[in-house]
C-alpha cells in the first residue's frame, strides 16, 4: 500500500504485520488488533523493546505515532479470544446458579449462626478454575479451594460483602516481563480475580501464605481501582483481618501444608500497577523467565524448566542489545 508504514508483532508466538498511515498512532493499532484479532482493547498490553517497556491501553499516551515504533520488538500480551470466552462463561454460569438458586431464610437453631452461613454462600468465589492446559490442574484446584475456604478470607469478605464470580490462577509465562512478575489481577470490580500460584519454572507451587497477601490486595480492588491512600488503607485492613480471623494461623504445622514453600521470600518492595479502571495488579519486581503458554501446552516438568531456560537465555540476549542500542 503506497504512502503506508508496516508494523508487526507477535501474539501467542504468531506473528502479525498491519498496514497504515505514516500518522497512525498507537491507538490505532490497539482498535486493529481488537478488530482483527477481537481482543478488546483494555485486555491490550504491547511490550516494546528496547527503550518503551510494557504499554497499556489506554496508554501514557494516546497519540504515540506509531512510525517511532519502526525496527523496534513488539509483543503483544493479552488473553487469546477463547481464554476470555472461556472465563465469561464461568463468570455467566456462575450468576445463573446464584439466580436459579435463590438463598432462602435462614430459620434459627440452638447452635448455628444461621445469618453466618447464609453470609457465607453469599460473600464468596463464585467458582473455581484452575487452567487445565498446564500441569496436574488438580492440585490448583485444592489451592484455590482452600484460599476459597480460608476461615480469615471468609470472615473478611462477609465483612466487607465481597463477591467474587471466578477465582482462578494465572499463567506466569503471560504476567512476566524483563522488570516484574505480575501476582494478581482483578477484572471488572470482582468479575475474575487471577492469581499467580505456580512457582516461574511450574515446578512447584508458592508459599501459601504469599498468595493469600496478594489475593487480600485484589479484594481490595473490588473498591478502588486506584492504588491511593483510600486502597492501601483497605488493603491493610483485609490484611489484618484475615490474619485476626485465621484461628489455624495458617492450617498444620508448616512442614505438613501443601502449599508450604520455604523458598518463597514473598515481596522484597512491592512494586504495583497504576491501577486503573479494570482493577489493579499485584506485582513482584525482579528479572524472571517466561515461557509462551502456546509452547507449553502437554508439557511435563523437565520440557517446561528446558523451555524456561531457552526463554532466559533468549531474554538475557535481547537486554544485552537492548543495552547497547
Amino acid at each position: 500500500m503506497a504512502d503506508s508504514i508496516s508494523i508487526s508483532f507477535t501474539h501467542h508466538g504468531n506473528r502479525h504485520e498491519f498496514q497504515f498511515s505514516p500518522d497512525s498512532t498507537i491507538s490505532d493499532l490497539a482498535e486493529q488488533v481488537f478488530s482483527s484479532l477481537s481482543i478488546p482493547q483494555a485486555n491490550q498490553k504491547f511490550m516494546i523493546t528496547p527503550k518503551l517497556g510494557l504499554l497499556k491501553y489506554p496508554f501514557p499516551d494516546p497519540v504515540l505515532p506509531l512510525s517511532s515504533l519502526l525496527n523496534k520488538k513488539i509483543v503483544l500480551l493479552a488473553p487469546l479470544p477463547s481464554e476470555l470466552a472461556s472465563l465469561s462463561d464461568a463468570s455467566a454460569a456462575s450468576k445463573s446458579r446464584q439466580r436459579s438458586f435463590p438463598i432462602k431464610a435462614a430459620t434459627p437453631a440452638r447452635h448455628r449462626d444461621w445469618r453466618k452461613a447464609q453470609d457465607e454462600v453469599t460473600y464468596t468465589f463464585g467458582t473455581i478454575v484452575p487452567l487445565p492446559y498446564l500441569p496436574n490442574p488438580e492440585k490448583s484446584r485444592r489451592f484455590l479451594e482452600r484460599l476459597r475456604d480460608d476461615a480469615g478470607i471468609k470472615a473478611s469478605m462477609r465483612k466487607h460483602k465481597f463477591s467474587v464470580a471466578v477465582l482462578t490462577e494465572m499463567n506466569p509465562a503471560e504476567h512476566t516481563t524483563h522488570e516484574s512478575r505480575t501476582l494478581g489481577l482483578n477484572r471488572n470490580r470482582g468479575e475474575v480475580i487471577e492469581l499467580r500460584l505456580r512457582t516461574d519454572a511450574y515446578d512447584g507451587y508458592r508459599d501459601y501464605k504469599i498468595i493469600r497477601k496478594t489475593l487480600c490486595h485484589e479484594l481490595a480492588h473490588n473498591v478502588f481501582g486506584e492504588h491511593d491512600r483510600n486502597f492501601w488503607d483497605l488493603t491493610n485492613a483485609i490484611e489484618k483481618e484475615v490474619e485476626e480471623n485465621d484461628w489455624r494461623s495458617g492450617g498444620h504445622a508448616l512442614t505438613d501444608q501443601e502449599f508450604y514453600n520455604p523458598d518463597d521470600s514473598g515481596v522484597e518492595g512491592e512494586h504495583m500497577d497504576g491501577g486503573g479502571w479494570t482493577g489493579g495488579e499485584f506485582v513482584l519486581g525482579g528479572n524472571n523467565t517466561s515461557v509462551h503458554e502456546s509452547t507449553t501446552q502437554g508439557l511435563g516438568r523437565r520440557e517446561l524448566m528446558a523451555h524456561a531456560a531457552e526463554e532466559r537465555m533468549k531474554k538475557q540476549r535481547d537486554a544485552s542489545k537492548g543495552s547497547g542500542a
